[in-house]
């Protein structure tokens, strides 16, 4: 498996576009197409929040019954969430509007939507960007940032990454965008990500793969705890690089994992370090643990509290929340067993021994905590198994993008 330059448009046979068709923005582009020259096979996980948009519950029946998906249509600003049943019905419209424009099925369409929840698409603007992008459609790896670019929200940054591996003798290439900035926390995040190869593998094995990723990737970031109504990650499949149908869980599967776990745990560390107002991105990782569950509980406990995560935003070594954290976090393990270390481009330290401060310099210490990636370890020597969770620190900022959204 080797990382290359792209993104969604990386794998044969995929294509995207993209347009301002002003729904929210004024200044820039707010919607973006995917598409795939042939039928795929879709695999996708949505949000856990009981209140789920529209677009969520769509898909979920389009993943679940579709026997050919070819087209993704995505727009920013407004997320179609608690709009009833006008708003599934804008889904239907919009993927009319482009099974009509692509010569594609209706139920091979896909929808996705992000921004401000209550209110309804404005849809004569909607079915706009849909006509403009239908003759954009492209497969170079610009036509695919641009698509990256204009589904950001409050992002700073696009958000991409390829990967390619060899499968039944055959290049495979599996790319990717997503957005995501705030309402991020475990059990999927105010994020949307899309996932496209020219894999050939059953679609049994397509959501097995996806459903076993998605545990130790999105599920296990957090910025701000909120568990937003759109979460959505899509994976396509087209088949294009022309291997053997993967149909069981054999070496060709097991290196798909691999590459699909690197894709996603790289566009999840992105959304964890773009979170809204973030100076640094928090990544926690918990080893010697008794099993991975307590590892998971352990890491996303820190990662999600606003105590730490203000003390890495003031490059102060306030270990005890950390610990305290912990603590609270309903994983049994002995406190005076747990080692502790901050890593950063600007060194190693450890903090504490067994539980107790060792006498450590706090000028290293902040040198370390003031990179823009800031690493905890915390070692609780009850076992082997280890987990990791990313988040980001907490700043004066994200109350001020948060306090003036809707505006």
């Amino acid at each position: 498996m080797k990382k290359i330059e792209g993104g969604v448009t990386a794998a044969k046979g995929f294509l995207a576009a993209s347009a301002a068709a002003g729904i929210k923005y004024k200044d820039r582009k707010d919607m973006a197409m995917i598409y795939s020259q042939t039928p795929c096979k879709a695999a996708g996980t949505f949000t856990t929040n009981i209140v789920k948009a529209a677009p969520v519950k769509w898909d979920q029946k389009i993943v679940a019954d579709s026997k050919g998906v070819q087209a993704v249509v995505i727009n920013a600003g407004i997320a179609n969430a608690c709009t009833g049943a006008e708003g599934f019905g804008y889904c239907k419209e919009t993927a009319r509007t482009a099974a009509k424009v692509l010569h594609v099925s209706e139920d091979g369409v896909l929808v996705a939507s992000t921004g401000v929840i209550g209110m309804q698409l404005p849809m004569e603007k909607l079915t706009a960007g849909i006509e403009a992008m239908a003759p954009r459609l492209d497969g170079s790896l610009e036509s695919g940032t641009e698509a990256a670019k204009a589904i950001m929200t409050t992002d700073t940054k696009k958000k991409e990454t390829a990967v390619e591996f060899t499968a039944g003798g055959k290049t495979v290439t599996l790319g990717g965008m997503c957005k995501g900035s705030g309402m991020i926390h475990p059990n999927m995040c105010t994020m949307l990500s899309f996932v496209t190869t020219d894999l050939n593998i059953s679609d049994e094995l397509l959501k097995a793969a996806l459903s076993e990723v998605v545990q130790d990737t999105y599920n296990m970031i957090s910025v701000d705890g909120d568990t937003s109504t759109n979460d959505t990650v899509l994976l396509l499949a087209n088949g294009q690089a022309g291997n053997p149908e993967i149909t069981e869980k054999n070496e060709d599967y097991y290196t798909f994992l691999a590459a699909l776990y690197e894709v996603n745990e790289t566009l999840a560390k992105k959304i964890a370090g773009d979170g809204e107002g973030c100076t640094a991105l928090f990544e926690v990782k918990v080893v010697g643990a008794e099993n991975k569950d307590q590892a998971k509980i352990l890491a996303k406990s820190v990662i999600t509290s606003n105590l730490t995560k203000a003390a890495i935003f003031g490059h102060d070594a306030n270990w005890g929340r950390i610990l305290c954290a912990m603590g609270y976090s309903g994983a049994a393990f002995d406190p005076e067993q747990v080692d502790l270390y901050f890593e950063s481009a600007a060194g190693s330290l450890q903090i504490i021994k067994n539980g107790v401060a060792l006498n450590y310099s706090e000028e290293q210490a902040g040198d370390i905590l003031s990179q823009q990636s800031v690493t905890v370890i915390a070692d609780i020597k009850m076992g082997e198994a280890s987990a990791t969770a990313w988040g980001c620190d907490l700043t004066f900022d994200y109350v001020k993008i948060n306090a003036d959204y809707r505006s």
